[in-house]
């Protein structure tokens, strides 16, 4: 595959630049198992539909067609945009904070995906892969405290793993 060079201009980040040297939603690290897709993510509902909304220049038109995202000038979360209805996530603030934001993705987590989903790797991958496995203690709770099928059980633990691209949907 040819490298494919990407600049980044939006309310986070100008003038970044990145390199995509993998197919789109291939050629994952083996310890990185994603159970849905940046696209399911926003389709369901994740991060109170405020999240990436100035990001649709970087990423397909298709992943924001059917998204649940705020409308633009609402700027606080709403909790009943989530596939749960629930906030499970911390500010931002939170996580710079704690030292779980690199300086290429000032969003977290969820943007790194998003860049490693179109075939960006990057020297921070094994980090952001051992913080996504980190999550699935919230598999193992959830497991032992619901019954099967049961969404309306640990709700904001569902929420927090759709957030990590995990579907509890499926437990």
């Amino acid at each position: 595959m040819k490298a494919t060079r990407v600049t980044v201009d939006d309310m986070m980040q100008s003038g970044y630049i990145y390199k995509r040297t993998e197919p789109v939603g291939k050629n994952f690290d083996p310890d990185f198992k994603p159970q849905l897709t940046p696209q399911e993510m926003f389709e369901l509902g994740v991060f109170g539909g405020v999240y990436m909304r100035d990001c649709v220049d970087e990423f397909p038109q298709a992943w924001f067609e059917n998204a649940h995202l705020a409308s633009p000038e609402i700027h606080e979360h709403d909790a009943k945009l989530n596939f749960f209805g629930v906030n499970a996530s911390q500010p931002l603030s939170v996580w710079k904070e704690k030292g779980w934001i690199h300086p290429d993705d000032p969003r977290g987590w969820f943007q790194w995906y998003c860049r490693y989903y179109m075939g960006r790797r990057h020297p921070d991958d094994a980090r952001q892969i051992k913080r996504w496995k980190a999550m699935r203690r919230h598999i193992a709770q959830i497991a032992h405290n619901c019954r099967p099928g049961d969404e309306t059980c640990h709700t904001r633990q569902r929420q927090a793993l759709m957030h990590w691209a995990y579907d509890s949907r499926k437990m």
